[in-house]
């Protein structure tokens, strides 16, 4: 059985999937940054300062009475929030990560193209008198009999 398994996982498949996943557990941490520390701070600049990751609702007051500032005084004082404004940051983490996902595919589909072969030479050609087509050797056409050059 445990050879069985090592045949399995060396398979070059699973560990590419092995691969794929490291890297893409990576990529995510950065998508991650480039959202909240690149993208969402102007994005909240022009919308008047607004930090996204602070937009909640409290459910729930916790053992210090509202209101709170931002998301951390409000975790810290045991309150249940609703937070949207994590959520609308993860949509757009997803966003960037599919458009980068999809421009990946493109570009692997567009070199998988590049390395396909040429199509076939054509073996076969139509006869100038009637038109039937004929080997490429052919000095005569099998059907009208024309003598073809």
């Amino acid at each position: 059985m445990f050879k069985e398994f090592k045949q399995f996982a060396m398979r070059g498949n699973v560990v590419d999937m092995a691969v794929g996943i490291i890297i893409g557990g990576a990529f995510v941490t950065i998508v991650k940054s480039l959202v909240a520390d690149i993208l969402m701070p102007p994005l909240g600049l022009l919308l008047g300062g607004v930090d996204f990751a602070n937009f909640f609702v409290v459910l729930r007051s916790g053992s210090v009475a509202g209101p709170y500032l931002n998301l951390a005084d409000a975790q810290a004082a045991g309150a249940v929030t609703f937070n949207y404004g994590i959520f609308i940051n993860t949509i757009i983490s997803f966003l960037i990560i599919a458009f980068s996902v999809f421009l990946m595919i493109k570009a692997l589909n567009r070199a998988k193209r590049r390395q396909e072969e040429p199509p076939a030479e054509p073996t076969t050609r139509e006869c100038p008198f009637c038109f039937s087509t004929i080997p490429l050797q052919a000095t005569r056409c099998p059907h009208c009999t024309s003598e073809i050059k």
